[in-house]
């Protein structure tokens, strides 16, 4: 089986300073991970290399064998790689359900057919409906979206990201802000749309028990370069990890 993604020698410094250094990393079709490090350690940077935000120096992002350094984050997306951010990126003004809808829209509107719109607005309201109520917001789903807390708020714009269909699903920090509670609620539902949507999943994340619980693969950034990767009980025992990073944390 070949890796859905590949990042070969991929390179980016700002300055002198070599934020991300000769990255090889595999992510194979269906696997869900997590990337853990310090600040700083370049873990957004990465994501950001790889959904267009920003280009490698140096390096190839490969998504299905096809090397996506150039391409525009929109085309990116429409390839198959999907997003949630760190800050939510909603329609604040805008109902829970059509800050989905409008995502259902704009993936249709990519498509090669030439739906009738009232078709499509029909369509686009059922899926996006299905993915609230994935996401257990379906009570929601006409209150605006700067009116929801914290944690509904993350996982609308989880939903959103949904919306576009992607294989390949980032997540970076989706529980930061949010109480213990909100961080288990959380935790559960990701392993469920990680199930349910057939996904590849890769999530940046700070809270080890949520790592330790359903990583399959965790990699280790530090200070830009790939310290380790390996099952999570592989870090957990890893001299190196401890003594940069997990020591610190646990």
């Amino acid at each position: 089986m070949n890796p859905l993604l590949k990042l070969e020698s991929v390179c980016k410094a700002f300055g002198g300073l070599k934020v991300t250094n000769n990255v090889n990393i595999s992510v194979m079709p269906g696997e869900i991970s997590a990337i853990i490090g310090p600040n700083g350690a370049g873990k957004t940077t990465l994501f950001n290399q790889i959904t267009g935000n920003l280009l490698p120096d140096t390096g190839k992002v490969l998504f299905k064998g096809k090397d996506l350094v150039g391409q525009t984050p929109q085309k990116i997306v429409f390839s198959g790689i999907g997003r949630a951010f760190q800050i939510s990126s909603l329609f604040p003004d805008e109902s829970v359900l059509d800050n989905i809808k409008v995502a259902c829209l704009s993936r249709m509107n990519k498509t090669k057919k030439f739906w009738r719109p009232m078709l499509k607005f029909k369509q686009a309201t059922e899926q996006a409906y299905a993915i609230l109520e994935s996401l257990g917001l379906e009570s929601q789903a006409q209150r605006f979206a700067f009116e929801l807390a914290h944690g509904d708020q993350k996982l609308l714009d989880i939903g959103i990201a949904l919306a576009l269909k992607p294989e390949l699903l980032l997540l970076d920090e989706p529980t930061a802000g949010m109480s213990p509670e909100e961080r288990k609620v959380t935790q559960n539902l990701i392993k469920k749309l990680w199930k349910e949507f057939d996904l590849t999943l890769i999530f940046i994340e700070h809270d080890m028990d949520m790592v330790f619980d359903i990583a399959q693969i965790v990699r280790v950034l530090q200070q830009g370069t790939l310290l380790a990767e390996g099952s999570p009980e592989e870090i957990q025992n890893n001299k190196e990890v401890i003594t940069a990073y997990l020591g610190e944390e646990l």
